[in-house]
C-alpha cells in the first residue's frame, strides 16, 4: 500500500530547520507556520526524532508556529556526556525563547517526550500556557528507558553495510501492530546516517545511562494546564495508570483515550491523535483554566 495523498502532503510542506546552542550543545529545530503565531511546540519519544511529527506539524501550521526538536543525543542534536529530565526541559525552553513566540507555548511530548513536557511544566510551567502528555507512564520508567536499562535494546546499536539491510532492522519498542510501512520507512530513513563503519542509527548509544527518576512529584507539580493522552491498547499506560495519574493531576485535568490506539499512537492513529489535540487546544483558547490542587 502506497502513503495516503494527506502523509504525502505533509511531509511536502514549507518548513525551515535551524540549531539552537543550549549548554555548549547544538539542537536541531525544525519548524512549519508563520512565525508570530501561538507555539506549539512537539517532543519526540526515546532513541526517536523530530520527524516523527513531520507528518503531523503541518496540520497545526495554519494556526500555529509550530516545533519539533531533537532533544540532545537524538537525531541530528548534538551528545552530551551525561543526560537527564531537567537538562533536557532546559532545552525546550531554550529552543522556545529562540522561536520568538508572542506569548507562552503548548508543549506536547510522546513518550519519553512526554516525561520532558512533565518536567517542563513542573520546573517552568510559568512559561508555558499548557502540556500535553502523550502515553508516557508514571508509576514506571518510559519504555525506551526500560528497555535500555535492561540492555536489551539502544546500548550497542548495530551497524549494516547499506541503507536497506538498516532499514530492515528498525523496529518500534515497545512493539505494537497496526502502524504502515510507509509510516515506519519515513521514521526508520530519518534514524539513520551513514558513518565510515557502515550504516548506523543516529542517536546517542549511552543515551539510557542516566539516572531514572519517578515523575510522579513533578506531574503533581505541574504549574500550568495539563492533559494526558493514551492509547486504547497501550501496554504503557493502561487504565490503571491513566488513573492513578488522573489523581496526580488533581482530578481536574483530563485524560483522553485514542480508539484502536498503541503506544505509538502518532504513528498507527494520527488522523484521531490530530483531531483529539486540535479539540483540546481549541477548548484551552476559549476557557478559563482550573485551579489545580497540587499533591505532595
Amino acid at each position: 500500500m502506497t502513503a495516503p495523498d494527506w502523509f504525502k502532503r505533509a511531509l511536502r510542506a514549507p518548513r525551515r530547520q535551524s540549531f539552537v546552542e543550549v549548554a555548549e550543545c547544538p539542537i536541531n529545530v525544525l519548524d512549519w507556520g508563520e512565525r508570530g503565531n501561538p507555539g506549539l511546540v512537539l517532543i519526540h519519544g526515546g532513541a526517536a526524532h523530530a520527524e516523527w511529527w513531520a507528518h503531523l506539524a503541518p496540520m497545526f501550521s495554519s494556526s500555529y508556529h509550530v516545533i519539533a526538536l531533537d532533544l540532545s543525543g537524538h537525531g541530528d542534536s548534538g551528545r552530551r556526556e551525561h543526560y537527564s529530565h531537567p537538562q533536557w526541559a532546559d532545552e525546550v525552553v531554550a529552543v522556545c525563547d529562540a522561536a520568538g513566540f508572542p506569548g507562552p507555548p503548548v508543549v506536547v511530548g510522546h513518550s519519553l517526550g512526554g516525561l520532558v513536557t512533565m518536567q517542563t511544566a513542573a520546573t517552568h510551567g510559568e512559561v508555558l500556557a499548557g502540556a500535553v502528555i502523550v502515553d508516557s507512564p508514571v508509576r514506571r520508567p518510559d519504555p525506551e528507558s526500560e528497555e535500555g536499562t535492561r540492555g536489551r535494546a539502544f546500548r550497542a546499536p548495530g551497524t549494516y553495510p547499506n541503507l536497506d539491510t538498516a532499514l530492515s532492522h528498525f523496529h518500534l519498542i515497545p512493539p505494537q501492530p497496526d502502524v504502515e510501512p510507509w509510516m515506519l520507512e519515513h521514521v526508520a530513513r530519518n534514524s539513520l546516517h551513514e558513518t565510515p563503519a557502515g550504516w548506523t542509527w543516529k542517536f546517542d548509544p549511552h543515551l539510557f545511562t542516566y539516572t531514572l527518576v519517578a515523575m510522579h512529584d513533578q506531574l503533581a507539580a505541574v504549574k500550568c494546564r495539563v492533559a494526558v493522552l493514551r492509547g486504547e491498547h497501550s501496554v504503557v499506560v493502561p487504565p490503571d495508570t491513566a488513573a492513578y495519574m488522573y489523581e496526580l493531576m488533581g482530578r481536574v485535568s483530563p485524560v483522553v483515550t485514542i480508539p484502536e490506539a498503541h503506544h505509538h499512537l502518532i504513528l498507527d492513529q494520527p488522523l484521531s491523535f490530530v483531531s483529539a489535540l486540535r479539540t483540546l487546544l481549541a477548548d484551552w483558547e476559549h476557557s478559563v483554566p482550573v485551579r489545580r490542587s497540587h499533591q505532595s
